[in-house]
């Protein structure tokens, strides 16, 4: 059968691929199968870029074509979309965002009315219904057509929800934020000014263009030389729907994802809230956090790339933290998403309750080198029953002795292979992750 939904909801360049015509679609087919024939609402929520509005449009028609209402909450964060539809009493959640992407992509992702992801089973069920004739869908007429109505101040809810996550005030530590020019540009001062810190943005003026452009999480480099010229006590880069973080030390050094959950689980095990004294990760972590973590006591499972499988494991073990290395982090006792704002809460509250900068907490681990090369490729499909791909990867196995790892998988987003090594030494790992993509932009290039 064909695919719609990717690693994380439709994905695709908005208005070529992801067009007004296939949202509505899939407003229909959603609507039809979350609503099962109930009355209800769905919220929509979406980021800043251009193509937003748009596609907001045609899929609340679509979901109303079914008779289902449509709440639209405007811009929003993806956490704060999936918080406020958990307690808004929604029958389901619309997402639409391409949260790091480039902004001429954008997104379609829908959360259940308990704020989780939809499993996979659900998103299979909505392409059959898709792929199977929307025309035998409901067409309500007259009164039962579904209503459509703007609510964008329900956002107020899902502040005041991050800010009764902390219990100390964060009085004393002076942040610059990096919005990313997305969906927390209109939050975030208010949110960590409200907590008690001293707050500066930078990029956080979205114009529908510069989303994501040259900053952001996957762009912390202005963050840090901003950091260090204003001599803050840290920085935080959020992407453009606000569901990751990666932090910045006064120093201007870079504190990823892996780093801010060892500093959160070390503080957590010590408080006696670490369930299971377990951290949830991917087998993107460096191998430096598990080494570091069985130091502290702090047992490590890990899983598939992508933070709904991080919080399938959460939940299959009752864990309370996991996440990724890129700053997807689930708090599982406050949320049911990664979520770049509560992260960082969390992050400067055990800075408040150490009494530490995050200099110093983020010498909780070291990293072993690590290198990645992205690869773009025409197709990636069959590259794992390639067996020239196959046999590069197990000849730079075999060079590193046991000594690390190496690590390739397709993007679940973009049209790229990932290959990553990790070992003693770097020069090494450049080489051999170089002669592995070299096979692979052969062979599916």
């Amino acid at each position: 059968m064909a695919k719609l939904f990717g690693t994380d909801g439709v994905r695709g360049e908005a208005n070529s691929w992801l067009t007004p015509e296939l949202a509505f679609k899939v407003g229909r087919a959603t609507a039809s199968y979350l609503g099962e024939g109930r009355e209800g609402t769905i919220l929509i929520g979406r980021d800043p870029r251009l193509s937003g509005a748009m596609l907001e449009g045609a899929l609340a028609s679509g979901i109303a074509s079914v008779g289902l209402n449509v709440r639209l909450a405007g811009i929003i964060t993806t956490p704060g979309l999936a918080w406020l539809t958990k307690n808004s009493g929604a029958v389901a959640g619309a997402m639409i965002s391409a949260s790091h992407n480039p902004m001429e992509d954008n997104g379609i992702k829908f959360v259940s009315s308990r704020g989780f992801k939809l499993e996979d089973s659900q998103e299979q069920a909505i392409e059959g219904l898709y792929f199977g004739g929307l025309d035998n869908l409901p067409r309500p007429t007259g009164e039962k057509v579904g209503r459509i109505f703007r609510d964008e101040a329900i956002i107020k809810n899902y502040c005041d929800f991050l800010l009764s996550t902390i219990q100390a005030p964060l009085t004393g530590l002076k942040i610059i934020v990096d919005c990313a020019n997305g969906s927390a540009s209109g939050i975030a001062r208010q949110v960590f000014a409200a907590a008690g810190a001293q707050v500066e943005t930078i990029h956080a003026a979205p114009d529908g263009i510069n989303i994501n452009r040259g900053c952001g999480s996957t762009h912390p480099e202005a963050l840090a030389a901003a950091v260090q010229a204003q001599k803050a006590d840290l920085g935080l880069a959020l992407d453009g729907d606000a569901d990751r973080l990666i932090a910045v030390d006064a120093q201007g050094e870079i504190v990823d994802g892996d780093k801010i959950m060892l500093i959160c689980a070390k503080e957590f095990k010590n408080q006696g809230k670490l369930r299971e004294d377990t951290l949830v990760v991917t087998v993107m972590s460096n191998l430096g956090l598990q080494l570091a973590a069985k130091e502290l006591g702090i047992k490590t499972v890990a899983t598939k790339v992508g933070d709904r499988y991080v919080l399938e494991e959460m939940l299959r073990g009752g864990y309370t933290l996991g996440g990724e290395q890129s700053g997807h982090i689930i708090f599982r006792q406050f949320a049911t998403t990664g979520d770049g704002l509560l992260s960082a809460l969390q992050l400067m509250q055990v800075m408040v309750q150490t009494g530490k900068s995050l200099r110093e907490l983020a010498q909780v681990m070291a990293y072993l080198p690590q290198v990645l090369v992205n690869v773009p490729v025409a197709s990636k499909e069959g590259w794992q029953e390639n067996k020239r791909i196959a046999a590069k990867i197990a000849w730079a196995e075999a060079e590193l002795k046991g000594q690390g790892r190496v690590l390739v998988r397709p993007s679940g987003t973009e049209p790229l292979i990932r290959v990553m090594l990790e070992g003693p030494q770097e020069p090494q790992l450049q080489a051999l992750a170089q002669a592995i993509a070299d096979v692979i932009k052969a062979e599916q290039g």
